[in-house]
């Protein structure tokens, strides 16, 4: 005989029923109120997950079938019971419709994103960098409970599911249900009493803390590249912590650009230089000086590109490897010249092409563009249009008389 059979009844079994009656009775229930397939039934897979571990447990077991609850809250059974979750992840081996339980087992928590500039130099050289960041960290006062022990109370709004279901009406008889997070206890489905509150973390389990990061940024890694810190986001009870996410934001340089590998330099030089050799000193991203050599003869025209081979950016894990370093270059002009000194100019360059001039030529003047004022002359001129065709109105247009 037993004192209470409410256990049993929960399981929908009879007292001195098989182990393997027993668990067949919870795997059907269990599977049925199970959150995942009923949002709405929280409590009834609570009920059925302690009714299974009491009734599974030969000491336990006795207890109730003796005594009855109190039998076991007597006995202090009542504090040791699993969480459902573990409890039915324990049984089913962590698999629920396809995986989906597997899924709330490694619940995580959210990730947290930073970007963080840097230069080119930076990725150029290899740095690292010190990143300080607020996250929120369990409360060692309370260890994460939120107040004292045994102060956490089932939330009596959505009685412990942390969700609240709003039917409405749409219309003769239809009817839509909303599923909501209560906002009693935040949907945590449960609740401290103000006076049992933890007084450091005011009831909320964690506080703000501190973090300092150290960002290796390595040779060669790229814009939008990403540095993960993996379990070094917010802590929250019961929550794998998520992660840290570094976005590198490469900062524009001055003087060079990056494409890949490799590195593009803009190189001004004077039309003597162009035409006549020059020797130019080019500085690297890591400090050093490059000298570069055009022997006199060879003319470099406006626009020209050439490259430097293993000048360019180190590439990413291989940074013994690098790109090129491609210069284009830049011919400036002088805007006037001497005009004592043009004829030794044309003697010292090649002649002019002849050209013949029909006798119906006509003489015109070349004057300076500037497309500034030409985007002027047509917004005006558009301006005109546009008022001569409001004098006459839509649609309308001036006709001759006649007699």
């Amino acid at each position: 005989m037993v004192k209470e059979t409410k256990f049993y009844d929960i399981l929908g079994v009879k007292p001195g029923c098989s182990p393997d009656d027993l668990k067949k009775a919870y795997r059907k229930l269990a599977l049925k109120y199970h959150p995942d397939k009923n949002p709405n039934e929280g409590e009834k897979f609570k009920q059925i997950s302690q009714a299974y571990e009491v009734l599974s447990d030969p000491e336990k077991k006795s207890i109730y079938d003796q005594g009855g609850e109190q039998a076991l809250k007597e006995g202090g059974v009542s504090g040791g019971f699993s969480s459902p979750m573990d409890l039915f992840d324990m049984f089913f081996g962590g698999g629920f419709g396809g995986g989906a339980r597997g899924r709330r087992r490694e619940r995580k928590g959210k990730d947290v994103v930073h970007q963080l500039t840097v230069s080119l130099e930076e990725l150029y050289k290899g740095t690292l960098r010190k990143l300080a960041l607020q996250k929120n960290v369990i409360c060692d006062k309370c260890e994460g409970r939120g107040g004292k022990k045994g102060a956490v109370e089932q939330c009596p709004t959505c009685r412990g599911t942390g969700m609240q279901v709003q039917v409405q009406q749409l219309g003769p008889g239809m009817l839509q249900q909303i599923q909501t997070v209560c906002p009693e206890c935040r949907g945590q489905g449960e609740r401290i009493n103000s006076k049992d509150r933890c007084k450091q973390c005011l009831g909320k389990k964690v506080v703000r803390g501190r973090k300092i990061l150290e960002v290796h940024i390595d040779k060669g890694m790229v814009d939008g590249q990403k540095i993960v810190f993996n379990g070094e986001g917010d802590q929250e009870p019961e929550l794998e912590p998520g992660d840290i996410i570094i976005v590198l934001d490469e900062k524009e340089h001055p003087m060079y650009k990056r494409n890949g590998s490799d590195l593009i330099l803009r190189l001004e030089i004077q039309l003597v230089e162009a035409l006549c050799g020059f020797q130019k000193v080019i500085r690297t991203l890591d400090d050093r000086d490059l000298v570069i050599t055009q022997m006199p003869g060879d003319v470099i025209k406006h626009g020209d590109v050439k490259c430097i081979l293993n000048e360019g950016m180190p590439r990413y894990k291989n940074p013994f490897e690098k790109g090129r370093l491609i210069v284009q270059f830049w011919v400036q002009f002088p805007k006037v010249i001497d005009p004592t000194v043009i004829t030794q100019l044309e003697n010292c360059l090649p002649p002019r092409e002849g050209v013949m001039i029909p006798d119906t030529a006509e003489e015109c003047v070349l004057e300076d563009f500037d497309p500034e004022q030409e985007a002027r002359r047509r917004q005006h001129k558009n301006v005109y249009d546009e008022d001569d065709d409001g004098m006459h109105g839509p649609g309308q247009r001036v006709q001759c008389a006649t007699n």
